[in-house]
């Protein structure tokens, strides 16, 4: 029972790994951290569009439209502002998104009292019962995409995740 090689497009992730070495090698590159981040970038898009095409799919939810719905279920009620700097999105993607959610009868919008040009969303009982069925399921995604992992390296793994994006949202301060 061998395993396919992974593809990172039309070509295996072994072929692409050697012709970019072939086109860089005598280049003063740093081919550790472009491996790592080169992967992060592939496994964070295989484990996404994974998840759409599966579990998501099954509820009719883009993984825009998940993030949305997750952040909204843990910080319940958020401010949309906090929605869209959570999951990475611009107003104009997140205002869509909402738009459709609460037509969908899953969060609802309102003024905040303190201060009438913010949104506070929260979920629906429809969207908690959503949340509910749905995450466990996701879950089982998620188990599935780290299968072939030692479960003892698990925690280092997302250790070295946390270490990475700390550091890059460390240089967002920095530039700001």
């Amino acid at each position: 029972d061998t395993q396919e090689e992974p593809m990172a497009g039309p070509h295996t992730l072994a072929e692409t790994e050697r012709q970019v070495n072939e086109k860089l090698v005598h280049k003063n590159i740093n081919f550790e951290a472009m491996a790592v981040t080169s992967n992060l970038f592939r496994a964070a898009n295989a484990v996404r569009n994974y998840l759409e095409r599966t579990v998501l799919a099954e509820h009719d939810l883009s993984w825009t439209a998940f993030v949305v719905l997750w952040v909204v279920w843990i910080w319940e009620p958020v401010e949309s502002r906090v929605i869209a700097e959570e999951g990475g999105f611009s107003k104009a993607t997140l205002t869509g998104v909402m738009q459709t959610l609460e037509g969908r009868g899953l969060i609802t919008r309102t003024r905040s009292n303190k201060d009438g040009r913010l949104v506070l969303v929260k979920l629906t009982a429809k969207g908690r019962k959503m949340m509910l069925k749905l995450f466990p399921e996701f879950n089982k995604g998620e188990q599935l995409a780290v299968a072939d992992l030692k479960r003892s390296d698990l925690g280092s793994f997302a250790d070295l995740l946390r270490a990475v994006t700390i550091t890059v949202d460390a240089q967002k301060l920095i530039k700001n």
